[in-house]
């Protein structure tokens, strides 16, 4: 999650309020909320998607938010519901506990679809899965492989596209991450999967910053050569942020986050279903 995002996850003014009758005080209602916040200048925000919800009259909405965050430019997302008359910042399904804003997160388009992308199957296949993912999260290095590998099982029928999205809260990801990018473009094979893998707890804490250590693990296990100023280059460090810019403007905030034909998969399930006849 990006330091703004944080900003508006936090911003004071609870659950619900007496403001809302139309789309216009849905705007009003979100300036005037991150307006408290003394470090953030809003610069303009607008309502990017609609979506009405399975729950009678209230509807789901996307804001683009632009703003400046102490000097700095940034462009977000956010989602508020309303009934018309009533807003709230959260809506929880309490026989399952899942927030409704799944039903509201944007879907993909085609640009998501990357053929650079691709880690499995066939670019041409009609059913598409893109995955968000960390290589220090733990339930990634559980699910991502398992993914991987049925979708090489039904390699004609799927195509499968990683991006990554490595968390603030495992410092070492991103430099792995970017390891992952050069290895692969210098034509390691499987090198998702192999790095998804292996256990790299014995050679780094996931809280590290030391890349010289991380760089160590990886030329060990990959038995490759790299060097620290390939994964220092500008390019590597641009296509690493490209992937979390990708993430945030469909709202990933946490990983795995997986998409099946462009719709999030909440329940991360829906890809064991593709591919059977």
């Amino acid at each position: 999650m990006n330091k703004f995002s944080k900003i508006l996850s936090v911003s004071v003014l609870i659950a619900t309020s007496l403001y809302a009758s139309n789309d216009e005080n849905i705007v009003n209602f979100e300036k005037k909320r991150i307006a408290q916040n003394p470090n953030v200048e809003v610069k303009s925000i607008k309502i990017n998607t609609k979506k009405e919800l399975p729950l009678n009259g209230w509807s789901g909405y996307i804001l683009d938010v632009e703003a400046m965050v102490q000097g700095k430019s940034i462009n977000a997302k956010d989602i508020l519901f309303s009934d018309g008359k009533y807003i709230s910042l959260e809506l929880i399904d309490s026989e399952t506990g899942k927030s409704l804003k799944d039903l509201v997160t944007p879907n993909l388009t085609d640009n998501f679809h990357d053929k650079s992308k691709l880690i499995a199957g066939n670019h041409n296949a009609k059913d598409k899965i893109v995955i968000f993912s960390d290589p220090l999260c733990p339930f990634c290095k559980d699910y991502v492989p398992d993914v991987i590998k049925y979708v090489n099982k039904n390699k004609d029928s799927i195509a499968l596209y990683y991006y990554n999205f490595p968390l603030s809260i495992h410092p070492a990801a991103t430099p792995l991450s970017k390891l992952i990018e050069v290895a692969k473009h210098k034509g390691v094979k499987d090198v998702e999967l192999r790095a998804y893998e292996i256990d790299w707890e014995p050679y780094f804490d996931v809280k590290t910053t030391d890349e010289k250590k991380i760089l160590e693990a990886f030329n060990k296990e990959f038995k490759t050569n790299i060097k620290l100023e390939e994964i220092s280059t500008n390019e590597i460090k641009a296509l690493i942020e490209k992937d979390i810019t990708m993430g945030e403007e469909v709202m990933v905030a946490g990983t795995p986050t997986i998409f099946v034909n462009k719709v999030k998969d909440s329940t991360k399930l829906k890809y064991e279903t593709l591919g059977k006849k």
